[in-house]
């Protein structure tokens, strides 16, 4: 039984929703182990080329310098210096957390065998025909200076305008006038365009226009992309800036010139505005557009904007020549296997529709910090390989790959893929995944192609996704709220146990959670209540290997015994489900209710007895056991107090029919509802406890209630007390009167009937 941890990224110190996800695969994990499992739980890490880049490049700032200043083997020696930092500080969050990684297995997307994996898969792609390198539009950094795939672009409604601004003819004749969003990109214009079948237009289209405020003429042409109804059914053609006008620049053969650098300022094109922002070039462009009596109005307008989910900045679409890789047929090798198995099933969609629509995957980033492109070039030639042709003259691309390209590999590269290792043999394909529906397209579905074309296996069996964590009222945490949380923090105040159990069980798979920190504090008390519980056992039972004929066993020992068997059961068929919020509600009931404030209850009244001192040690060693795979630290230390077995050696348990004792159950759940109805019939009618008792119930009862209601032997009679007040109590197991002389409510003695 195998996992793969998600590997954090290095470029900071974990957060809640690392701990939400790696608390339910440590409880995966050890409760496989417990039940005898061979089981494997590598532990690794990610490089995150992009936002681990843009982490040192600050750091840098901050110190005066650049990674252009110290060049990149320099640049390099920092961004591992920084891996090696933050590395440490996460292997100690997973220690506080609990994690039983195998850490002489751990890996890292940048170590030796993973590039050894990476640049394998690159050469074999490209060799048949699956990567390429071609000059498309792409989304583009600008503060990163990198490319990004669609994916790593995060869409948010922003304030905006529609600009209205005309086109002289060239004949002076009049002008077009055109509607757009991003004006600044008007220096790299090649064409107006308007639809073939828009009547208003016929008359202009051939003719030629002024860019705004410049002398460069374009002509007017026809496409059927234009939509009539929409502005002012005159459109703009920017071929390098954005991807529609992209493609009709390739149908009518338009130059696809840039207007602007790769950081986002203006470049010669501009004319005057070069060297600007382009967002400081809007500004002025239509201050001068005014001015020349060019500019006819704005609308203004909420939209949706790209921007880089690294660094948050407005993505530019850009004409670039880049690496590819062709999804069609890994897309569709995907699609055809059915053997996924998503939890909750919906994700099944997700996973489906963006295969079915996906377009090919731009690979490659101009980062320093990632896998270096096996690509040499040579005047006009390329060769990809891992070392250079022998003869002089080759250099290797500059680009990194996307971080995604190396993560894809991760279930079977961290297990020594493309090698046959003992490793891979034995543990691949792995057994669960368990991560986040944000990455559901970033990772999982590259996974699943990648696997599939590599090893023609799929990389897990199951994929448990859930949520995102989110605050009390249901925000995303974050930092311009302040309302994130630091799991080091709670596991300060409340230990990581009381953290793990409410992030593992507050919520159903594939939901948000909103955390709560009182939640967490009553998961504390619940634990407080396990160790108090064990400390009565342990104060009572002297041996605690005891072994009971099972002919001795009283009713409420058969009566815990059911219960308890029942949990196991409940237990055990949602934890297969992955229903761990159901685990929790079935453990936290019997353990506070059934257990505690009954069976122990029940206890108090006959520990001379062998078989309630074997059902004491018996049902806690089972609880705490189920616990375990939730609760480590706690259940670790209580358990080795009953058994001179590790807790994570022991074997979790198992239902057991033979102890299933069904009308002992009902009777004693039935005993438990007449206790409770005779306790709150003291309290409405202020019987105190001098009042005469009358009892009337069966021989094997009679010792149960009386010890449970606290009834005391000389308040018993036997016959009805004249002159008292008579309350009476009936069911099918008792039949009970007090006589009380009608005494003033004493509230000292309500509180100890009540508690």
């Amino acid at each position: 039984y195998a996992i793969v941890i998600p590997p954090p990224n290095v470029t900071g110190k974990l957060h809640l929703g690392h701990a939400w996800d790696t608390s339910i695969q440590d409880m995966i994990i050890r409760r496989k182990r417990m039940q005898g499992y061979d089981a494997l739980w590598i532990p690794g890490m990610d490089h995150a080329g992009i936002a681990t880049q843009a982490k040192v490049d600050k750091r840098l700032k901050d110190q005066g310098i650049s990674r252009y200043d110290i060049g990149r083997e320099k640049f390099l020696d920092q961004a591992w210096a920084w891996k090696d930092e933050y590395a440490s500080i996460i292997r100690k969050q997973w220690a506080a957390l609990g994690l039983s990684l195998d850490y002489t297995k751990e890996r890292f997307t940048l170590d030796e065998g993973l590039n050894k994996a990476v640049n394998y898969v690159f050469i074999s792609l490209y060799n048949k025909g699956y990567i390429y390198q071609g000059e498309r539009i792409i989304n583009w950094d600008c503060q990163a200076k990198t490319a990004l795939s669609n994916i790593e672009v995060i869409h948010q409604d922003d304030e905006g305008a529609f600009y209205y601004f005309k086109y002289p003819f060239v004949d002076a004749s009049g002008y077009v006038m055109i509607a757009t969003t991003r004006p600044e990109t008007m220096f790299a214009d090649q064409a107006i365009m308007v639809n073939p079948k828009d009547e208003r237009f016929k008359d202009i289209v051939g003719k030629e226009v002024y860019i705004p405020g410049t002398e460069i003429k374009i002509p007017v042409i026809t496409d059927e992309y234009v939509d009539m109804e929409f502005g002012t059914g005159c459109v703009k053609c920017t071929p390098a800036h954005d991807p529609n006008d992209y493609e009709v620049g390739r149908r009518h053969n338009l130059a696809m010139p840039l207007c602007m650098n790769d950081d986002g300022t203006m470049n010669e094109m501009a004319g005057k505005y070069q060297g600007m922002d382009c967002f400081a070039c809007r500004e002025a462009l239509i201050n001068d557009l005014k001015e020349s009596g060019l500019f006819d109005h704005l609308e203004k307008i909420v939209h949706s904007v790209g921007h880089s989910e690294r660094t948050g900045v407005v993505v530019e679409p850009r004409l670039s020549k880049q690496w590819f890789v062709k999804m069609d047929v890994l897309a569709r090798q995907v699609l055809e296997n059915k053997e996924y198995e998503f939890v909750p099933e919906r994700f099944n969609g997700t996973l489906k529709n963006w295969l079915t629509n996906i377009q090919d995957w731009c690979i490659s980033r101009q980062l320093w910090w990632g896998h270096q492109i096996p690509a040499w070039y040579k005047d006009d030639k390329i060769y990809v390989g891992l070392d250079a042709p022998k003869e002089d003259g080759w250099v290797q691309d500059s680009d990194v790959l996307d971080t995604w390209f190396s993560s894809a590999l991760w279930p079977f590269s961290t297990l020594g893929w493309p090698n046959e290792t003992e490793m891979f043999k034995r543990y691949f394909p792995t057994s669960v995944l368990s991560t986040g529906y944000d990455i559901i397209l970033f990772w999982v579905c590259r996974m699943a192609f990648q696997s599939l074309h590599f090893t023609n296996k799929r990389p897990f069996k199951d994929c448990i996704i859930h949520g995102l964590i989110r605050d009390k009222q249901g925000r995303k945490m974050s930092k311009s709220l302040g309302n994130g949380v630091d799991p080091m923090y709670v596991i300060d105040k409340y230990g990581a146990d009381a953290l793990r159990f409410f992030l593992a069980t507050s919520t159903s798979p594939g939901m948000d959670l909103r955390y709560d920190e009182e939640k967490v504090s009553a998961n504390w008390n619940f634990i407080n209540k396990l160790w108090n519980a064990t400390r009565f056992v342990l104060t009572n039972v002297d041996d605690v290997n005891i072994t009971l004929n099972k002919e001795k066993l009283d009713l409420t020992d058969k009566w815990i015994l059911t219960k308890y068997n029942n949990t196991i059961k409940e237990v055990t068929r949602n934890m297969e489900k992955y229903e761990f919020n159901n685990v929790g509600s079935a453990l936290y009931s019997f353990i506070w209710d059934d257990f505690c404030d009954n069976y122990i209850e029940f206890a108090k009244y006959k520990l001379d007895k062998t078989s309630t001192k074997y059902v004491l040690i018996h049902v806690l060693k089972g609880i705490l056991q189920m616990l375990h795979p939730f609760m480590p630290f706690v259940t670790d230390e209580l358990y080795s107090n009953l058994s001179n077995t590790n807790i994570i050696l022991s074997n979790y348990p198992k239902y057991n029919k033979e102890e299933i004792y069904t009308l002992e159950e009902n009777l004693i759940d039935k005993v438990i509802l007449d206790i409770t109805s005779i306790r709150n019939l003291k309290v409405v009618n202020n019987i105190t406890k001098n009042a005469f008792v009358k009892i009337k119930t069966s021989d094997d009862l009679y010792d149960l209630f009386k010890t449970s209601l606290k009834i005391n032997e000389e308040n018993i009679v036997t016959e009805d007390k004249s002159g008292f007040e008579k309350y009476s109590y009936t069911s099918s197991n008792i039949d009970i009167i007090y006589y009380e002389e009608g005494t003033k409510l004493d509230i000292n003695l309500v509180k100890e009937e009540i508690f």
